[in-house]
């Protein structure tokens, strides 16, 4: 009798753990993100900062940024980052000496170290007005600091600014020789017309009150998905459009529920496909011209992906067009790295679509006057078409045509140094 309890109990729990073993299977199947379903990239927070009380406003963004985060992982989206974007730092620093402020900057970037934020410290130059020092001040900031960002303004609606594009130019070269592997430039924007409240680094600040966030994504994967197998431009757009629109509402959905729990004003979404290494919107676009990214149908492919993006009806804020960072985009880097994809290239494509010159690789002995045209050809191209533009541009100190980059961030991927010719 004792042998047969004996046995029935075993039964009961091999039953139970089969049982238990099924219902976890069938949880993690469940909770197995869709191939379709976009990551987020960002929520960033906009935060109008005061430097005495810095620490418990970034606290506070932090409590909204986490309850959100933890709101979209329920819901199966992966959340890359959260960020932190402020009004342009000239305005914070005020009264400061530079070493001063830089000082201030290593605080603020130790306190994104530990709280695993990503700080944007908005533009230098927002008014054409304002001194060359502060492109100056923020070079020095970003050599002496690991997380932080910021940007140049070099185009507005007063149009080309040329004392900014050359004082960009300038940080450009402080940095390539300042940082290792000249990887400061990373986090160094030069924006051509871009507002603010975009979720995206490095052109992501704000010029009000603050207390408002926005969601950037990375959808390249939905890009592709929607391009996968097509034979017609008209219906690729079609098909991209109803599938980012499903996922976009579903995101929008949950960011009004995290304004109205919270207090912080959900300001958009960033529709642009972000890529990043492996999911790439080159691989993307060639699903749909069926040959390689830089070839003849490139820039229709780019018009029809931006065309697809601006009719989701969802409010949007940034850049909303077509990412093409080089080196972020593992099948951008080995175009790049075969001749394929150029300078003008890059520029022709930025005309019908989206964000301008984004981690360009480019040899050491480029001089600061070359820089200048390559931005002065970005500010210009804004402008002409009223469109947010920028540049992160990344000559490497010691590097010609030919080597090899050797960035270590693990945003980036490397690739191979093409000459510059100069105009």
């Amino acid at each position: 009798m004792r042998i047969r309890s004996v046995l029935n109990l075993a039964f009961a729990a091999a039953f139970f753990a089969l049982l238990s073993g099924s219902s976890l299977l069938a949880q993690q199947k469940a909770a197995a993100p869709s191939p379709t379903r976009p990551k987020i990239r960002t929520i960033t927070a906009f935060l109008n900062l005061d430097r005495a009380q810095y620490q418990q406003q970034i606290a506070d963004a932090l409590q909204m940024l986490r309850r959100a985060k933890t709101i979209f992982e329920s819901r199966g989206y992966e959340v890359q980052t959260i960020r932190i974007a402020t009004q342009p730092f000239p305005e914070y620093t005020k009264g400061l000496t530079p070493q001063q402020a830089i000082a201030f900057f290593k605080d603020l970037d130790a306190l994104a170290e530990k709280e695993k934020f990503a700080p944007g410290i908005g533009p230098a130059m927002l008014n054409a007005d304002d001194a060359e020092s502060q492109a100056d001040l923020l070079a020095d900031i970003l050599a002496n600091t690991k997380h932080i960002r910021g940007s140049i303004v070099i185009a507005g609606d007063d149009g080309v600014r040329w004392r900014a594009i050359g004082a960009a130019a300038r940080a450009i070269k402080k940095l390539e020789d300042s940082t290792e592997h000249s990887q400061g430039n990373f986090n160094l924007g030069a924006i051509a017309d871009v507002p603010p409240l975009s979720p995206f680094f490095t052109a992501a600040y704000v010029d009000g009150f603050g207390h408002q966030f926005a969601i950037g994504l990375e959808s390249a994967n939905v890009v592709a998905e929607a391009f996968r197998g097509a034979t017609d431009i008209d219906a690729a757009r079609q098909k991209l459009t109803s599938m980012l629109s499903n996922e976009a509402i579903e995101i929008e959905r949950h960011a009004n529920r995290i304004d109205m729990e919270t207090g912080w004003a959900y300001v958009g979404i960033d529709l642009s496909p972000a890529p990043l290494k492996d999911v790439s919107i080159g691989a993307a676009i060639e699903n749909l011209i069926a040959q390689p990214f830089g070839s003849a149908g490139t820039l229709t492919a780019a018009a029809t992906i931006t065309a697809a993006v601006k009719a989701v009806h969802v409010k949007q804020t940034g850049y909303n067009g077509l990412m093409l960072p080089i080196l972020e985009d593992s099948r951008l880097a080995e175009r790049w790295s075969q001749g394929r994809v150029t300078l003008e290239g890059l520029l022709s494509y930025s005309a019908v679509c989206g964000t301008g010159l984004d981690t360009i690789p480019l040899p050491g002995d480029i001089s600061t006057d070359q820089l200048t045209l390559i931005l002065a050809d970005v500010a210009t191209l804004a402008v002409k078409w009223h469109k947010p533009l920028s540049a992160r541009l990344l000559p490497v100190k010691g590097k010609i045509a030919g080597d090899t980059t050797e960035f270590n961030d693990p945003f980036l991927v490397n690739a191979v140094i093409q000459p510059f010719e100069p105009r």
